[in-house]
């Protein structure tokens, strides 16, 4: 994963100063002050924000450096120089496996900072349809350098460009995300664009997530073909690398419920903070003067890390782009992912931990919603607008991503998306029980969003977040496609598979099936078989990973299965539907 211009010899010195870095904090932060070692680029460069005539190239190091560049244009002879932030939140921890810590071997004993800075220059001047060759360099303070290879970039195509973009969602360092992006690049070829419905990573402030997790999966060298992923079949050891991808085709993103932290270094672990969300107005009560960004949940880095469009409304959060042919419009619809357990020893979707009944700071609040969706909600109202824009009216396709499934035989759909309903039970001034229920009948996805999107005549709404395959059309012609089964799957709740669910609550909670109503569409091509022999609508499998790839020459939506049991087997179509 790391790029290295030369080998040198260390001196004696020099292997004891990398010693007792070791032993002190983090391999990473020995790096920044000690110029022994040759420089590295932490990613290779990638692509965001493409416009008429330039995009961004954007990369990152574990350096501040003097200078870094992008050479470009035949023979590489025009620069653009670059912006350099350093990254506010970016730690390891006790769960990091990083440097010198593996899951056997401990580092970190608390959240520890780590130092990273990402470097972001605009190239000008492009003419659209017109491929051009680019490197970027970096030079560090001792004045070393350091070059990636040479990769190509383009302006944002035209509308009536014929278009293969890769719909993916859900990597979070899973077994199988290697595999499939490396897959991808065998299958179809350089892909133009990436559409990512959520959850890149499990902690978003957990910098070896992003950059080079130890176990060869974390999330830029996979989209960068630099991954190192082993998987062990019937003793037979396979090494994935990911695919190429980012460094050509420009990404878009949306928020999933992995990429929200929660209150900032209240806990001893990052994990724990990630699970540490409340809502906005617990916190004003709760720190009435204190930051509601630190004490209530946050996408810093997230942010941080990417460039996106933007809307006056929700900045990156949610925004609209024009990419070919495509009007994406990109929602920011999740909410807090909590435990369906009732054992009671956790703070979960429909209760709180027992031992935190007397401790409300403690209490998780159910399944919190991050940014409103509801009709009359500053996102509705932004995107009622954009469906009425001339920009979407005019597009041929016209597609909407978020993370939240609004149909699925998943399990994360249960319970209704909206705001939980808090129920207190008591035994005189004892609390016996904190309860959440979630009306069905205010769901806010399938009550205000989708017969919007159905008004507009979108074609395609994309999601991910339950870890399957598998889709649906609603009688009006909407298509709905999840295809995050690209790690490992929750299963799906079909045949005698139920979701789990509480008995005895005011709502009923659907255990089988959509809960909105929509029957499975089965793959129309070679669907699997089920025990009865009979297809199955949806892959949820930790053997067979699933992609997408949307042709936009000919408006249609192909799935591929890979057995990575099996490493030298065929992709297989096994599903394709085309938009109207």
């Amino acid at each position: 994963m790391l790029r290295r211009l030369d080998s040198r010899k260390i001196s004696s010195v020099a292997m004891l100063s990398l010693v007792i870095c070791f032993t002190l904090v983090s391999v990473h932060s020995c790096r920044q002050t000690d110029m022994i070692s040759a420089p590295y680029l932490l990613t290779d460069p990638f692509l965001q924000l493409p416009t008429e005539n330039s995009v961004r190239v954007v990369w990152f190091t574990e350096f501040a450096g003097t200078q870094h560049t992008v050479s470009y244009g035949e023979n590489l002879k025009q620069t653009a120089k670059a912006n350099t932030i350093k990254l506010s939140r970016t730690r390891e921890d006790q769960k990091s496996r990083v440097g010198n810590q593996t899951q056997d071997k401990q580092v970190y004993q608390k959240p520890v900072r780590r130092d990273i800075w990402r470097h972001e220059a605009e190239v000008t001047g492009l003419t659209p349809g017109v491929r051009v060759n680019y490197r970027v360099t970096s030079v560090r303070e001792d004045g070393e350098t350091v070059s990636s290879d040479v990769f190509t970039l383009a302006a944002t195509p035209k509308p009536g460009t014929p278009l293969k973009i890769l719909l993916t969602s859900d990597h979070q360092l899973k077994p199988m995300t290697s595999a499939n992006l490396q897959k991808v690049v065998e299958t179809v070829g350089r892909v133009d664009g990436v559409w990512f419905a959520g959850d890149l990573v499990n902690i978003p402030d957990r910098a070896s997530e992003w950059f080079d997790d130890n176990s060869g999966g974390a999330l830029f060298p996979g989209l960068q073909g630099r991954a190192k992923y082993e998987m062990t079949h019937d003793g037979v050891k396979t090494t994935y690398t990911g695919g190429q991808i980012i460094q050509h085709a420009p990404m878009f993103t949306c928020i999933g419920n992995h990429e929200v932290m929660g209150r900032f270094a209240r806990t001893g672990s990052l994990n724990d903070e990630f699970d540490d969300t409340i809502p906005h107005a617990i916190a004003q009560k709760l720190y009435p003067d204190k930051s509601l960004i630190d004490n209530s949940f946050n996408t810093v880095t997230y942010e941080e890390i990417f460039t996106l469009p933007t809307s006056q409304e929700g900045g990156k959060k949610y925004y609209a782009v024009t990419f070919g042919d495509v009007r994406l419009v990109v929602l920011y619809i999740t909410n807090m992912w909590r435990s369906p357990s009732l054992d009671g020893k956790r703070k979960g979707r429909y209760q709180e931990a027992e031992k935190d009944f007397n401790n409300s700071e403690n209490w998780g609040y159910g399944q919190v919603i991050y940014e409103p969706i509801a009709k009359g909600s500053k996102q509705y109202n932004w995107l009622e607008a954009e469906l009425n824009s001339r920009e979407f009216k005019q597009a041929k396709y016209k597609v909407v991503m978020f993370h939240h499934p609004p149909h699925t035989l998943g399990d994360n759909i249960v319970p209704a998306y909206t705001e939980p309903v808090q129920i207190i039970e008591r035994d005189g001034n004892n609390i016996k029980a904190v309860r959440y229920e979630y009306p069905k009948d205010t769901d806010y996805i399938i009550r205000d969003v989708v017969p919007l999107l159905e008004k507009a005549n979108v074609q395609l709404v994309f999601y991910g977040h339950s870890h399957l395959w598998n889709r649906f059309i609603s009688p009006s012609g909407i298509h709905f496609l999840e295809t995050s089964n690209v790690g490992n799957t929750y299963g799906a709740a079909w045949g005698n598979r139920k979701r789990e669910v509480p008995i005895g609550y005011q709502e009923e909670y659907v255990q089988l099936g959509d809960p909105n109503g929509l029957e499975p569409i089965v793959p129309t091509i070679a669907p699997l078989l089920g025990e009865d022999a009979k297809p199955m609508p949806y892959i949820a499998s930790n053997e067979l990973t699933v992609f997408s790839i949307f042709d936009t020459a000919t408006g249609t939506i192909a799935s591929y299965h890979f057995d990575t049991r099996k490493p030298d087997s065929e992709v297989l179509k096994f599903d394709e539907f085309k938009l109207k």
